[in-house]
């Protein structure tokens, strides 16, 4: 029995012969392996290397469909796209792209593309949005021919357009799943986040005996709520500690990005609405518009609640996560104040048992990701980990049974005469210098710039660390500076946090 990639292949490599294509890509080793590609299927299969001369390529010779890149030169593939509509409203367009521009994607949409595929190229995607093409116009091509004909015939032929209108939709789902996954791998949190308050609003709402669509209605909204975070940057996404006033304006937005999103697709308009409004209190202190408890759509009420709940439960670097039952206190103690007093209710009944043990939370967990979210606590002269992460690896040090159990401080002696003889440029680049020999001397520790003019490495065992070695480096030897060393062990003494080490200095 043929498995579905097969049978995918055949019916395009059957029915594709008939068909013409244009692929508009300005990368040229990618456009080589997709036109390699498409020869497979299409009799005929031209190529353009920019929106411009693709347009040209087009109004001279009509094609069945076209695919196009969308950041080219001299023309982009939204423009071409808008140029192609004009000549042919139902022209068959597919996307394939690297750019995540919500703008673009947005645009694409609203001009009716078939599919918005993302880089890099997954084939099977390709052959999926391919066979709607060509089944779609066949089946204009059969309707065409066989319009006269018996009703049956005529029957058959509506059926499957509207079949083919329904992979459409599907298709466009997809489209915008596929933004949500984005944002997922942008931020862990974030995707398994959304999944769960789609699962705990689900779980609220069927408790409160709504409808089977009004539960299957907030659990897609539950899985899109976020999506307007897409356009939110990364430098406000990722950021591991609490926001500042202004980040948190700026993070706002993602709800009315998300509604302007959503609201186009009719498919996706009481989601929309759902979304708009998941960020309002019932007392009016929410955003983006301060509805009150009766403006305030009721699947927004209930996401609320669950949106608040999860945030309660997840872990952060800057909160630990509460208990389910102490989460569900605190709900209690808001009801009629920000949250919908039933609303609370049925929430307490059914997430009171909830199993929050294995979730995601914003910690990194492999090496990768440690780099990645130690990136928001570098040290900007020395590009050394600052004081804040050494909080961060010691807090998690001690939750985590002493992954680390050597602790080094080195301390620069006669630094500040130097500063003072010298100057802060001299000092500065001085200190670069050393945290450079540090970082290749020292490649298997964990290094921190502390106190301005100290430096402390962590290691996992043990380990010796020669200090008279380190005096004996020109740099030092030249200026006149030179390192004491203190070492700590971490397993007989307790220290989660930067103060506790000043504690310890002073002790």
């Amino acid at each position: 029995m043929k498995d579905d990639l097969s049978l995918k292949i055949e019916s395009l490599q059957e029915k594709g012969k008939l068909f013409s294509v244009l692929y508009v890509e300005d990368e040229k080793l990618l456009r080589d392996s997709i036109v390699q590609f498409l020869s497979k299927f299409f009799l005929h299969v031209d190529t353009a290397v920019d929106g411009f001369e693709g347009f040209e390529k087009y109004k001279k010779k009509k094609y069945d469909i076209v695919i196009t890149d969308i950041l080219m030169p001299n023309m982009n593939g939204i423009e071409l796209i808008k140029g192609i509509k004009e000549e042919n409203k139902d022209q068959e367009i597919i996307v394939i792209s690297a750019h995540t521009d919500s703008s673009y994607f947005i645009e694409a949409i609203e001009l009716a593309v078939t599919g918005y595929i993302m880089k890099p190229v997954n084939f099977n995607q390709i052959l999926n949005v391919l066979n709607q093409s060509i089944n779609k116009l066949t089946a204009f091509r059969e309707n065409e021919l066989y319009k006269n004909q018996l009703e049956l015939m005529v029957e058959e032929r509506t059926k499957k357009v509207f079949e083919l209108k329904e992979e459409l939709i599907n298709n466009y789902q997809n489209v915008i799943y596929s933004f949500v996954k984005l944002i997922e791998r942008r931020d862990a949190y974030t995707g398994g986040h959304s999944e769960r308050v789609a699962m705990y609003s689900k779980k609220i709402a069927e408790k409160m005996g709504l409808s089977e669509k009004e539960c299957e209605l907030i659990y897609k909204a539950g899985i899109l709520h976020d999506i307007g975070k897409i356009v939110t940057p990364d430098s406000i996404l990722l950021k591991p500690g609490k926001l500042t006033k202004q980040e948190y304006s700026l993070i706002q937005e993602h709800v009315e990005v998300g509604y302007e999103i959503l609201k186009e697709s009719p498919m996706y308009k009481d989601i929309s609405k759902v979304v708009y409004a998941h960020h309002e209190r019932c007392d009016g202190s929410g955003y983006p518009n301060g509805l009150k408890a009766k403006e305030i759509p009721l699947l927004s009420k209930i996401m609320a609640v669950a949106d608040t709940f999860d945030a309660m439960t997840s872990n952060r670097i800057y909160k630990k996560r509460n208990t389910v039952q102490k989460a569900l206190e605190e709900l209690k103690k808001l009801s009629n104040i920000s949250y919908d007093k039933k609303i609370v209710q049925s929430a307490i009944e059914v997430l009171k048992n909830i199993d929050i043990t294995n979730y995601i939370d914003q910690e990194p967990v492999s090496v990768i990701d440690d780099e990645h979210f130690a990136y928001f606590y570098k040290d900007p002269l020395t590009l050394l980990y600052n004081s804040e992460y050494f909080d961060f690896s010691m807090e998690k040090n001690s939750d985590s049974n002493n992954n680390f159990q050597c602790l080094t401080i080195l301390y620069l002696k006669n630094f500040t005469p130097y500063n003072k003889k010298y100057g802060w440029n001299q000092g500065n680049k001085f200190l670069k210098e050393f945290a450079s020999y540090l970082l290749d001397e020292f490649s298997e520790f964990r290094i921190f710039r502390i106190f301005g003019d100290d430096f402390a490495l962590l290691h996992r065992v043990h380990a010796n660390i020669d200090v008279d070695k380190i005096n004996s480096i020109a740099l030092l030897q030249r200026s006149g500076i030179y390192c004491k060393l203190k070492h700590i062990s971490l397993i007989d003494t307790h220290i989660s946090t930067y103060e506790e080490l000043q504690e310890e200095e002073q002790g």
